[in-house]
Order: C-alpha cells, then sequence, then structure tokens
C-alpha cells in the first residue's frame, strides 16, 4: 500500500484502506463520487484525497436530520 500522502495508490490499495470490495471502488470513481484519475486507463488515487473525502463524508452524516 501506498506510504506517503502524496504517493498514488491502486484500485487495490484503496479497496484495503476503505475495507471495501474494489468493485465499489470503481465504482465510486467511475461516478465521481471518490476523487481519483486515470494513468493510462487505470485508476488512481491519493492518500490525502481520500483522507478528505472521508472527513466530508463523516460530516455529511453528522449534519442530516
Amino acid at each position: 500500500m501506498a506510504d506517503s500522502p502524496d504517493q498514488a495508490m491502486t484500485v487495490r490499495d484503496v479497496a484495503g484502506y476503505l475495507n471495501v470490495d474494489e468493485k465499489t471502488v470503481y465504482r465510486l470513481a467511475k461516478r465521481g463520487d471518490l476523487p481519483g484519475f486515470k494513468v493510462a486507463g487505470a485508476w488512481r488515487f491519493k492518500r490525502s484525497d481520500l483522507d478528505s473525502w472521508i472527513d466530508l463524508q463523516k460530516k455529511a452524516v453528522q449534519t442530516k436530520p
């Protein structure tokens, strides 16, 4: 798995990091719900972007009535 916040993570890395199936990562990334980018057709993710996304998801849940 990627060690530094700036190192790109693979779909497999992200699936392990979020404890979800790889198909879920692909689906969320394709919909634009998960921050990622493609390199030569393969999805990549920055840990710092994922951490920010997680914080936003937590805040969204906390502010729901």
